[in-house]
């Protein structure tokens, strides 16, 4: 099976990595500039630095508006700019395959399986220490985790429904969306034309996927989770199931910061994994497997493909 089964007559792989970078820095200085002027028209102040401290009272909304112009800026129009310099349909260029609805329960049972083993592999993540000389780095890393935990669980205070659609729109729709765009749709794409063997460009991308993140403690969960997107965008040749994916795994989230604010558990509780049994670790490894195989089997025959083997 090949990576993209159709290749059009398109510029080099390595060409499109190079201009995609080069729109993403251009996205997140337009991104920058369209947040700070939307600020002044909210607040009617010029932007202050300041407004980013968690403890101010305008960084909710600075931080919504960032975020948002964020995910706009270096992930989405770079992937959409980059299928309109190869003059194509966006939907023909990134694959959007009509959705077929067993598919989609399937991907919602592979999450569901998942939430144990990754529980697990965070928890493993988090007990991370580097080497003693490496202690200046481990501290810098700490730092930088209890900052973007602060930001978070600021972010995540929900008072009421309308703050759960807000988070749900910038947490889970907006990033599944953006992020699937770029990492599995434009990243992965130009990789598979690169290179033949698919684990590799699967797995570099979800080592790209992960790293720019920048949450040192959390890389490995989201390494896990950027492989699995990718096989589910390989096997199915479509944004919309790894799109899916995503905003499951991210809505949950949301969802459950909701549940715990509402039954007065403390958001920093979040970091604080579920102990779950070893039984139970290994009863979501086998589960989980099971039904990604049964889905790369049902995605390729339904798609007419013939099923390799090896992959």
């Amino acid at each position: 099976m090949n990576f993209i089964d159709h290749e059009r007559l398109e510029k080099s792989p390595y060409v499109q990595l190079l201009t995609l970078g080069l729109y993403a820095i251009a996205g997140i200085v337009l991104a920058s500039l369209a947040s700070i002027l939307s600020l002044y028209f909210w607040y009617g102040e010029i932007f202050n630095p300041d407004w980013l401290n968690p403890g101010n009272s305008k960084n909710l909304v600075t931080m919504r508006i960032f975020i948002g112009m964020q995910q706009i800026g270096l992930f989405l129009l770079p992937a959409l700019v980059l299928a309109w310099g190869e003059k194509q349909r966006v939907q023909e260029f990134y694959g959007f395959n009509k959705v077929k609805t067993q598919l989609l329960l399937l991907v919602i049972l592979m999450m569901v399986f998942s939430m144990p083993i990754l529980e697990w592999i965070t928890m493993i993540n988090m007990k991370m220490v580097l080497p003693g000389f490496l202690k200046p780095v481990e501290e810098w890393m700490r730092a930088q985790e209890d900052k973007n935990m602060e930001t978070m669980v600021n972010l995540l205070k929900i008072n009421n429904i309308g703050d759960y659609l807000i988070s749900i729109l910038l947490i889970a729709i907006l990033p599944a969306i953006a992020e699937e765009m770029i990492f599995r749709g434009a990243i992965q794409r130009s990789l598979g034309r690169m290179f033949k063997n698919p684990h590799f460009v699967i797995w570099f991308t979800a080592f790209i996927f992960s790293a720019i993140h920048i949450q040192f403690y959390g890389f490995l969960p989201r390494l896990l989770l950027g492989a699995a997107f990718g096989y589910i965008f390989f096997w199915t040749q479509s944004l919309w199931y790894s799109m899916f994916a995503h905003f499951v795994n991210n809505a949950y989230a949301v969802t459950g910061a909701w549940y715990m604010q509402k039954n007065n558990i403390p958001l920093s509780e979040a970091n604080k994994t579920t102990n779950f049994q070893w039984y139970g670790v290994l009863i979501s490894v086998i589960l989980t497997f099971l039904v990604f195989k049964y889905f790369k089997n049902k995605s390729l025959k339904a798609d007419g493909k013939q099923l390799d083997k090896s992959i």
